[in-house]
């Protein structure tokens, strides 16, 4: 399984591990392993078992990230492992997040960096699953990939340790950020997680300069409450109402099914986002409807048009508005 051995650790009396890379700080006995069901203490040193293990290569649109101020309109090469510090039972990517008996294939971090820079992408997009537990190697291909000018982008759920969050920071370029809920009891008995922690890992990446854009899966009968979407609205614009946020649409899956999220209370819930924030998008809803478009909050005139995954620049000079000339924030 080209085990490597793990980052952020330390050994403890009678062959016990901690693991200090995310924040369930497992305490993990020998041939045991943490909760991502990856990390395992082998012998008293703990082991990533998928180093460099891919259960997913494909080449993307940025936008399906979803990151849509950050090179919008161009293609980014993703790769993707199994396992995940989170227990989602809605999980939209289960078969690879929660099945431990996934395929995986091995490349290296070279082979990965040479088919980017092959195939013209932009960079590397870490996603399918969760690339925190995946650290060693998302961290030695986003170097590798550094030195060939590639951009790094990571798709996560946020739930990390302060100490690897800011490692990761010097070579990661842009996050999408899941805030799943916005209600401790909800993420301690659903996604079997913690609120704070994944708050902290959103400002801690504001503040370090990383371009961030952040995701709410709206999941019917467990976050589809508008006093908890308020919340994270008042929270994301708390910490800058330029930062884009993503309500996206729940579709039955894995171990839940209910009805998939009702599309009026996703249009409901961006109208009233759009008093607070300046970039509310919809995302799976049907393409051509609303909630698509990045709009100047200055002028409101139409900087990029999107239909599907077909992006169109229109009215964009540089990062900023042609109409009127406000500053948009979008890195090309």
């Amino acid at each position: 399984m080209n085990d490597h051995e793990a980052s952020f650790y330390e050994k403890r009396s009678g062959g016990s591990v901690q693991c200090w890379l995310c924040p369930h700080n497992c305490v993990i006995r020998d041939q045991k392993y943490g909760v991502c069901g990856v990390r395992k203490n082998s012998g008293g040193t703990l082991y990533s078992e998928i180093y460099g293990r891919l259960t997913a290569v494909a080449m993307d649109p940025i936008e399906k990230k979803p990151l849509y101020h950050f090179y919008p309109g161009s293609r980014i090469l993703s790769i993707g492992t199994k396992g995940c510090n989170m227990k989602c039972p809605y999980c939209q990517n289960w078969h690879i997040s929660q099945d431990r008996t996934a395929q995986t294939t091995y490349y290296p971090s070279a082979d990965i960096v040479a088919a980017a820079v092959q195939e013209k992408s932009i960079g590397i997009a870490y996603t399918y699953s969760e690339p925190v537990i995946w650290y060693e190697y998302v961290r030695d291909t986003s170097l590798l990939g550094r030195k060939k000018g590639l951009k790094n982008v990571m798709v996560t759920n946020g739930f990390i340790n302060q100490e690897p969050l800011t490692e990761l920071l010097e070579f990661i370029d842009a996050m999408n950020i899941d805030l799943k809920s916005f209600r401790e009891e909800t993420m301690a008995q659903v996604q079997k997680a913690r609120l704070a922690e994944v708050l902290e890992t959103i400002k801690t990446a504001h503040a370090g300069g990383c371009h961030i854009e952040i995701t709410t899966l709206v999941v019917t009968g467990i976050n589809d409450d508008r006093g908890e979407m308020r919340d994270i609205m008042d929270f994301i614009a708390s910490v800058d109402k330029n930062i884009p946020w993503h309500i996206s649409r729940y579709h039955p899956s894995y171990k839940y099914d209910r009805e998939a999220t009702d599309i009026e209370f996703l249009m409901k819930v961006r109208e009233e986002a759009g008093e607070k924030l300046n970039y509310i998008y919809c995302g799976n809803i049907p393409a051509g409807a609303v909630g698509h478009d990045t709009l100047c909050p200055s002028c409101k005139s139409t900087a990029i048009n999107r239909n599907g995954y077909f992006t169109k620049i229109e009215n964009l000079d540089g990062s900023s508005c042609s109409k009127c000339g406000y500053d948009l924030g979008i890195i090309r």
